[in-house]
């Protein structure tokens, strides 16, 4: 079992900052470490169904590789802290169609990360991201 808790989010005016963390905690992590389990972020915004965000899987040793959604590339930047068994989301540049509730999601254990969220098996409550304009 994988828990998941988000924290981070609040009000930021446009153009402005915010970083969003993801601290991941359960039995999984016994069988499988934290640092070569696939994570992803994901949003949704009211009367929105929820989308695709950033996700990052491990590709061996110390390496990792990320793809993100076409709004977000250039301004978000996903990262993880091992140690801490947390993961990040920086986010630069915010603009008011960024508001939204942001969701960190982790598969199941064996199963790769995906841009779909019927593929995530375990969901953080949400933290709440609102950029005014």
């Amino acid at each position: 079992q994988v828990q998941l808790v988000e924290s981070g989010g609040g009000l930021v005016q446009a153009g402005g900052s915010l970083r969003l963390s993801c601290a991941a905690s359960g039995r999984t992590f016994s069988s499988m470490p934290f640092s070569k389990y696939g994570m992803g972020w994901f949003r949704q915004a009211p009367g929105k169904e929820r989308e695709f965000v950033v996700r990052i899987n491990w590709s061996g040793g110390s390496t990792y590789y990320a793809e993100y959604a076409d709004s977000v590339k250039g301004r978000f930047t996903i990262s993880r802290d091992n140690a801490k068994n947390t993961l990040y989301l920086q986010m630069n540049s915010l603009k008011p169609e960024d508001t939204a509730i942001y969701y960190c999601a982790a598969p199941e254990l064996g199963s790769g990360t995906s841009a779909r969220a019927q593929d995530y098996a375990y969901w953080g409550q949400g933290t709440q991201v609102t950029v005014s304009s």
